[in-house]
This record gives C-alpha cells, sequence and structure tokens, in this order.
C-alpha cells in the first residue's frame, strides 16, 4: 500500500472513533435530555435546540476555517477540532442548560475546523483516479461509527422506558473514551503536501495574515461562481437530511409508544439500520470506483433520491406527526406502527446519503482539486445552514411538514447537481 492510502486508513479510523462517540449522540441526545429533564426539574436544555446551535456556529465558522487551516495545516485543524467533540461529550456529565448550549458553540466551531481539514487532506491524499475510492473508503470507516456506539446504547437502553442516571454516566463515559482513541489515531497522520495550484499560491503567502485573507477570498470567489451556486442547492438537501436522520427520526421512533414494548431500545437498532445503509454505500462505491466513475456521479445521486424518497413515504405511514416531540400514543395510517418498516427505513436513508455524499466529496476532491480549501469549507458551510435551520424548526414542526421540506428540496437539490455533473463532463469532453 502507499504512503497516501495509508493516511486515508489513519483518516478514517480516526474519524471513525470521534464520530463513534458524536453521532451516537446526536442520535440520542434528545431521549438522554429529555430522561435529564425528568429527574433534575431545573434542568431546561433542549436536544433540537443543542443541535442547531452546534450546526449554527459550523455554518458561521466554515467561512473562518479555511483561514485558520491556511496557517496551521490540515493535521493540526482537524486535531484542534477533535478536541472539541471530546469537551462535548463531557459536558453530559454535569448537567447544565447553559453548559449544554456553551459546549454546542464550541463543538460547532471545532467541527468546522476538523470537517474542512478533512476535506484537504483526502484531496492532498488522492488524484483523479482515487478521488472516488478514497472518498467511498473513508466514507464507509466514518459510517461504522453508526454500529458501535449504537449498538451499545441498544443494550443499555434495553428493558427501559426512563433513562437513569447510572445508565447515562456509563454510555456518556465509554462514549467519551471512544473518542479521546479516535484523537490518539489523528495524531498519527502525517504532512501530505499540497497537489492543486491554488493551495501552492496560499502556501507562498508569508505572513498569517496573508494566508488568512487570501484563504477567505479564495472562498468567497468560488462561491458566487454559477456551478458552486447550484451545487449549493444539493449541499442544502444534504444538511437537512442529516439533521433528519440523526437527530429526528430516532428519537420521532422513540417517542412513539406504540410500536414496541418499550421503543427507547429501538432508537439504537435505528442508529445501527443508518449505519448498515452508510457502510454498505460508502463501502460499494469505494470498491467499485472505477466502473462507477465510467458512467458518472449522476446516477448515483439519482439513487440515493429515490431511495429517500421512499424512506419519507414510508416514514409519512408510519410514524404520528406528533412523534417528534414527546412520548405519544398517537398512530398514522399503519396501527399498530411497524417497527420493521421503520428499520428498512432507517437502512434506505444511510443508503441514499452514502450515495449523495460519497458523489459530492468526489465531485469537491476531482472537480475543485485547485481550490479544495473553499470547496469543501462552502459545502460543509451549506450543508451546516440547512441542518441548523432543520433542527430549530424541528422543535415546533409537525413530522409531516418536515417531511414536505425534505421531498421540496431533495428534488431541488439532486436537478441542480445533475445539472452540474452534466456540465463537467461536457467540459471535459471538449478538453479531451
Amino acid at each position: 500500500m502507499d504512503r497516501q492510502f495509508i493516511m486515508i486508513l489513519i483518516l478514517g479510523f480516526g474519524f471513525m472513533f470521534v464520530f463513534t462517540a458524536f453521532q451516537t449522540m446526536s442520535n440520542i441526545e434528545k431521549t438522554i435530555l429529555d430522561s435529564i429533564s425528568k429527574d433534575d426539574e431545573s434542568f431546561k436544555g433542549e436536544g433540537y435546540t443543542s443541535l442547531a446551535i452546534i450546526y449554527l456556529f459550523f455554518a458561521l465558522s466554515n467561512w473562518l476555517a479555511p483561514s485558520f487551516m491556511s496557517v496551521t495545516g490540515p493535521r493540526v485543524s482537524i486535531i484542534v477540532g477533535a478536541l472539541t467533540y471530546v469537551g462535548f461529550m463531557i459536558s453530559f456529565l454535569f448537567p447544565s442548560t447553559t453548559l449544554l448550549y456553551v459546549a454546542s458553540a464550541i463543538i460547532g466551531i471545532g467541527a468546522a475546523l476538523t470537517w474542512t481539514g478533512q476535506g484537504t487532506y483526502l484531496a492532498r491524499c488522492s488524484n483523479a483516479d482515487t478521488i472516488s475510492r478514497n472518498s467511498g473508503i473513508f466514507w464507509a470507516l466514518l459510517q461504522c461509527s453508526m454500529f458501535f456506539g449504537n449498538l451499545f446504547v441498544y443494550y443499555q437502553f434495553q428493558d427501559k422506558t426512563h433513562i437513569d442516571k447510572q445508565t447515562r454516566d456509563l454510555v456518556i463515559g465509554v462514549l467519551t473514551a471512544v473518542a479521546v482513541l479516535g484523537i490518539v489515531f489523528l495524531l498519527a497522520l502525517r504532512f501530505m503536501a499540497s497537489n492543486a495550484e491554488q493551495d501552492n499560491e496560499l502556501e507562498s503567502k508569508q505572513t498569517a495574515c496573508g494566508h488568512a485573507v487570501y484563504a477567505l477570498k479564495s472562498a468567497g470567489k468560488l462561491f458566487v461562481t454559477k456551478k458552486m451556486l447550484l451545487l449549493s442547492l444539493a449541499f442544502f438537501y444534504t444538511g437537512l437530511e442529516l439533521s433528519f436522520f440523526s437527530g429526528v427520526f430516532g428519537s420521532s421512533i422513540g417517542f412513539t409508544t406504540k410500536i414496541a414494548a418499550t421503543p427507547k431500545e429501538i432508537v439504537g437498532l435505528v442508529g445501527i439500520c443508518i449505519g448498515a445503509g452508510e457502510v454498505f454505500g460508502g463501502g460499494f462505491f469505494g470498491i467499485l470506483a472505477s466502473k462507477t466513475t465510467r458512467y458518472g456521479r449522476d446516477p448515483i445521486v439519482i439513487a440515493g433520491y429515490v431511495m429517500h424518497m421512499a424512506a419519507f413515504f414510508m416514514t409519512f405511514l408510519n410514524l404520528p406527526n406528533s412523534a417528534p416531540f414527546k412520548d405519544t400514543t398517537d398512530i398514522s395510517y399503519l396501527d399498530p406502527p411497524s417497527a420493521t418498516m421503520a428499520l428498512i427505513c432507517a437502512f434506505l436513508l444511510g443508503l441514499g446519503d452514502a450515495c449523495i455524499n460519497t458523489q459530492v466529496y468526489s465531485m469537491l476532491g476531482g472537480e475543485y482539486v485547485n481550490n479544495a480549501v473553499g470547496a469543501f469549507a462552502l459545502f460543509k458551510f451549506m450543508q451546516s445552514v440547512a441542518a441548523a435551520i432543520s433542527f430549530f424548526y424541528s422543535a415546533f414542526l409537525g413530522l409531516y411538514v418536515q417531511l414536505g421540506i425534505l421531498v421540496v428540496s431533495g428534488t431541488i437539490g439532486t436537478i441542480a447537481f445533475v445539472i452540474v455533473e452534466r456540465s463537467f463532463k461536457r467540459q471535459h469532453r471538449l478538453e479531451d
């Protein structure tokens, strides 16, 4: 194995462990905070609000992350950001509404550093022939995080209608330790030279201020190009669906009391099924990258869109409109609601997300290699803006309105991605 591929594997394992902690906590945060508020009436922390704050600060910080990274490099940016994930996990051991929201803001800033660094490092370890393979393998390793944490949660939450303090502290302690293990892997990343003209120009700036200003200007110029504005519609949808499957969907199932005798334990299974879809999709597109690249990225994105539409329709039939808020005995069109159908939807949500995100990574790392820092920062900016908006409205909009928003935005985003992909195809044919 060449050095670049080894670095991709280390990057993937590092993110897998860090996000075993964070993605698992995102999936159960609403449930955990609901149980804390029942034990401590002075605690007023709200799960959707916490997640909205994370993605709001993530969005705002994405404009500054390229400037930070231009001074420190992608490795330092990734590690500094990853440390904020550990701090966020620890905050749950000391329940405080203020601490929760402050930690949410800090991890939002850290997430921008982590993901901008990750996208740039991935691009530096890849070329036009390996970017699809590397994106798929990284994505598969990252989404393995959905298995381990949620499997642990499933066993810890079994037969529990209320998550007691002892169980909460055990889950949070274990997840924190796993996040620390991820940072150990990330510390093993080695320096990779830039393979892009724009990044080399950025690195030639003599002062830290010059680095930062140049990075910010280059991201701004890229954002107003026609192709990037169209891609922003697709990026926006990835944020909406991310917030839905990572925070709203699992909570909605846990609050639907008629779906099982102890619906809280199903929340862990939902995370596992989402992870199975993510890993299958990422692994499939990583192993068969040469064949999928031949036919273009658009058929894969369209396939992901179809899977998501099917999952949204089945969720509409299966879960009640009031499911995102609190325990409810309401039903939808199926009586009783089907746990099996919910788990199938979870798998489709994960697989569809893998279809879309691996192709977004492939496009940004392949087509925007000359400004990878700016491209990945803009992707995460639009994605996190959408996720913040989604978590804010999730606190008061019913499930059916949320599904309607996902259907409309998914359709628009998919059309926009296809237009850009076909434009790049025509451009490459002319160059050949």
